[in-house]
C-alpha cells in the first residue's frame, strides 16, 4: 500500500513540475508572429469554387503562450472559414503554443462569381483576429469574388504598375469589368474606354517611404496619366463609362473617399471624357500644370475633396454636373485657361464653396512663399449654387502688381454671392457677371436637393434665362433645348 501511495505522490509531483515549466506569458506586450500579414486567395473564379491557404503562427518567446481567442471578424456571415490544428470552426478559445513553437491555421473560402455584387464583390476582405493577454493582432483575409480584369493583378495594393504601348492605343473593350488595384501609371499610350466600360478602383490605405526614409501613408486606387499618357473615355447617353469604387453594396453607395481619383499629370494633352460618371473618390479628376482636358456630358459626385481640380491647366467643360463634393465642386488654382458652358455646380452641407478660382500656388500654409500664373476663366449658362452665403471664392493674390492676371467672365449664370461683393477687390464682380441672377433661398431652383435631383424646379429662376448656343442643342439627358430661350444649367426643364 505504501508503495502505491509513494508512486501516487511521485506522479503528482511530476505533473505539477511539468505545469510549472509551461507557465504562460502574461505580459500584454508579448506578440505573436505570422508567416503572412495577408492571407490571399488568388484564384479568379469562373464557377463556384473554393481554395485553401495556410498561415503559420509563431510563439517566438521562451515561455508558452495562450491565445485567449482566435476568430474571424465577420463570424458566421463570412465567406472565409478556418481550421486550427485540425479543429474546424471560425472561432476557437484558449489555444496554447509551447515556447519557440508554432501552429498551423488552414484558411478556406468559397465564392460564387455569379452571385450579386452585394454577396460576392470584386475584392472580398475580412480579418482573422487574435486576442492574447488583452492585446489584439490581426491578419487580413483577401479573396476575389468576381471574374474580372484585374489591373495589373491582385497583389498590387500600395504598389505601382506601368501601362505603356509605344505611343499606340490600348482599348479596354472586354465585357468583363476592369478592377484597378494600386496605382496605375499610363505613359506613352492612349487608354481608350468604349461606351459601357465599367472600371472599379480598389482603394485603401497604403504606405511607402519618402526620400528621407519616413513612412508615408496614402490612399491608393489611382488612375494616373503621365505627360505622354492620354485618356479617351467615350461613353454615350445610353451606355456611359463608369469609374467608381469596387464596393457596390448599398451601404457603400454614398461613401466618399474610397479611392484616390484620376490624375492627369503635367503636360498630358488631348484628354477627352464624354458621358462618363466618376464617383466615390477623394478627388474626382485632377488636371495638373499645362495638362489639357475636354469633359462633356459627364458627372462627378460623392467625392471627399474637390470634384474637378485644375492647377494651371486647360479645361473645357460642357453639360457637366458636379455635386456632393466634400471640397469645392470645381477648384481652379494657380491660374490656367478654363471654359465652362451649361454646367451645374451644386454644393450643399459643406464648408467649401461650389467654385474656387485663384492665380496663386501657395508653397506653405501661410502663403509666404508662392508662385503665380495668369487666370482666364469663362462661365456661360451655368449654375454655381449651394447652401453657403458665398458659393464663389476668388483669390487674386497679385492684383496690386499685375492687374490683368485674374480674368473671369460669367454670362447668363445663376450664382449665389453675399460678402464677396463687399470686399474692395471684388466689388465690381457683377461687372464681370452680366447678365447673372444672384439667387436667394426663397427662390425656386432645383427639383429636389435632398434626393440629389438637380433638374430644374417647375418655377426655377434658371428657366429661359440662357443664351442660345447652336453647337450645344442637347442637355445632359439628351433633351433638346429651346432654340430661342434655353434654360441655365446642365438640364433643360421638361414641361409635363
Amino acid at each position: 500500500m505504501l508503495k502505491y501511495l509513494f508512486l501516487f505522490f511521485i506522479i503528482i509531483s511530476l505533473f505539477f513540475a511539468c505545469r510549472e515549466d509551461e507557465n504562460f506569458i502574461t505580459d500584454n506586450t508579448a506578440q505573436l508572429e505570422f508567416s503572412l500579414d495577408t492571407l490571399r486567395f488568388d484564384t479568379v473564379f469562373t464557377t463556384v469554387g473554393s481554395a485553401t491557404r495556410i498561415l503559420k503562427i509563431y510563439n517566438p518567446h521562451n515561455q508558452a503562450i495562450q491565445i485567449s481567442k482566435i476568430y474571424i471578424k465577420e463570424g458566421a456571415n463570412s465567406v472565409f472559414r478556418i481550421n486550427i490544428d485540425g479543429l474546424p470552426g471560425n472561432e476557437a478559445e484558449n489555444i496554447e503554443i509551447a515556447a519557440n513553437d508554432s501552429l498551423y491555421i488552414f484558411g478556406e473560402v468559397t465564392v460564387n462569381p455569379d452571385a450579386p455584387i452585394s454577396e460576392s464583390p470584386f475584392v472580398i476582405e475580412d480579418e482573422l483576429i487574435f486576442e492574447t493577454n488583452g492585446n489584439l493582432q490581426s491578419v487580413l483575409l483577401e479573396a476575389w469574388g468576381q471574374n474580372a480584369n484585374y489591373i495589373p493583378n491582385r497583389f498590387n495594393q500600395g504598389g505601382l504598375a506601368y501601362l505603356s504601348c509605344d505611343f499606340g492605343e490600348i482599348v479596354w473593350d472586354d465585357p468583363k469589368p476592369y478592377v484597378i488595384y494600386g496605382v496605375l501609371l499610363v505613359d506613352s499610350c492612349t487608354l481608350t474606354l468604349p461606351a459601357g466600360t465599367s472600371i472599379y478602383m480598389h482603394g485603401g490605405i497604403a504606405r511607402t517611404e519618402n526620400d528621407l526614409g519616413n513612412t508615408v501613408f496614402y490612399n491608393d486606387g489611382i488612375l494616373f496619366f503621365l505627360q505622354r499618357g492620354r485618356l479617351k473615355s467615350q461613353g454615350t447617353l445610353e451606355n456611359p463609362v463608369t469609374i467608381q469604387a469596387d464596393r457596390l453594396e448599398e451601404a457603400f453607395d454614398d461613401v466618399t473617399g474610397q479611392w484616390a481619383g484620376i490624375r492627369l499629370n503635367g503636360g498630358s494633352k488631348n484628354n477627352i471624357i464624354e458621358h462618363t460618371i466618376v464617383k466615390n473618390s477623394i478627388v474626382g479628376i485632377r488636371v495638373d500644370s499645362a495638362a489639357e482636358l475636354s469633359i462633356k456630358n459627364s458627372q462627378i459626385y460623392n467625392t471627399a475633396g474637390s470634384g474637378l481640380l485644375g492647377v494651371h491647366a486647360e479645361i473645357d467643360a460642357e453639360n457637366c454636373l458636379f455635386y456632393n463634393n466634400g471640397g469645392n465642386a470645381v477648384q481652379l488654382e494657380y491660374g490656367g485657361n478654363y471654359d465652362f458652358t451649361y454646367c451645374t455646380l451644386a454644393s450643399y452641407g459643406v464648408d467649401a464653396s461650389a467654385l474656387k478660382m485663384s492665380n496663386v500656388l501657395c508653397l506653405d500654409p501661410f502663403c509666404q512663399e508662392a508662385r503665380f500664373n495668369q487666370l482666364d476663366a469663362s462661365w456661360k449658362n451655368s449654375i454655381i449654387y449651394g447652401s453657403r452665403q458665398d458659393e464663389i471664392d476668388l483669390f487674386d493674390a497679385i492684383a496690386d502688381q499685375l492687374p490683368n492676371y485674374f480674368n473671369y467672365q460669367f454670362e447668363n449664370c445663376v450664382v449665389r454671392t453675399d460678402e464677396i461683393v463687399d470686399e474692395e477687390l471684388y466689388a465690381d464682380f457683377y461687372d464681370f457677371c452680366d447678365p447673372c441672377i444672384n439667387a436667394s433661398t426663397d427662390q425656386a431652383l432645383f427639383l429636389n436637393v435632398d434626393e440629389d435631383d438637380y433638374h430644374l424646379d417647375t418655377l426655377s429662376v434658371a428657366e429661359e434665362q440662357a443664351m442660345p448656343i447652336s453647337n450645344l442643342p442637347l442637355d445632359l439627358d439628351g433633351i433638346m433645348r429651346d432654340g430661342s430661350n434655353p434654360d441655365i444649367g446642365c438640364y433643360e426643364y421638361v414641361y409635363q
